[in-house]
């Protein structure tokens, strides 16, 4: 008879304090090792890159920034996550997106989420050098809108939260840990 898989922990820091991104890094987590207890704290590190990246390569950076940072203050845990949201702007739309930048002491891996188109109004703020958080609270009116439902909460109408829009790229960016002897 085979012994049962054991119960391991497994430590995670992410690269931020927003509760979004520690929340959408635990269910990821979870979705990813079920048989393991996931303990997820957030740390507040630089990301090394300008508030509002605007460009997909400063975004990736900014992530994998993040994820460095917290693994050099909290060197002893399993995994580091580091999440950046971003901006490519071609003049002709602006569109928003994130990456994750994940790593353990032996692999990393990465992922970038889907991307979606921000309003003209939004728009214009964020080229005249606001952060788009601080857009998003402008236009619509809000609060502190990047530590709950974003952006893409907003434009959706919470038909994707910004912890579902995360989670996904989580879960990719695990596909190294998932796979280890492909990687």
């Amino acid at each position: 008879m085979k012994n049962s898989p054991r119960s391991t922990e497994i430590n995670v820091i992410v690269g931020s304090r927003n509760p979004v991104k520690i929340k959408c890094t635990q269910d990821a987590f979870q979705k990813v090792f079920p048989n393991s207890k996931i303990s997820v704290q957030g740390v507040s590190v630089p990301s090394g890159v300008s508030d509002q990246p605007m460009t997909d390569m400063e975004t990736w950076k900014g992530a994998k920034n993040r994820s460095t940072n917290a693994k050099a203050k909290f060197p002893d845990c399993n995994y580091w996550v580091g999440i950046e949201g971003g901006i490519a702007d071609s003049n002709e739309k602006m569109e928003a997106f994130a990456w994750v930048y994940i790593q353990s002491n032996t692999l990393s891996g990465d992922a970038r989420t889907s991307t979606f188109q921000l309003p003209a109004k939004i728009q214009k703020l964020v080229r005249d050098g606001i952060e788009l958080g601080v857009a998003d609270d402008m236009v619509f009116n809000r609060s502190n809108s990047k530590q709950s439902n974003g952006a893409v909460g907003i434009l959706t109408k919470d038909l994707i939260n910004r912890a579902d829009y995360y989670q996904p790229a989580v879960v990719l960016a695990l596909i190294p840990f998932i796979n280890p002897d492909l990687y």
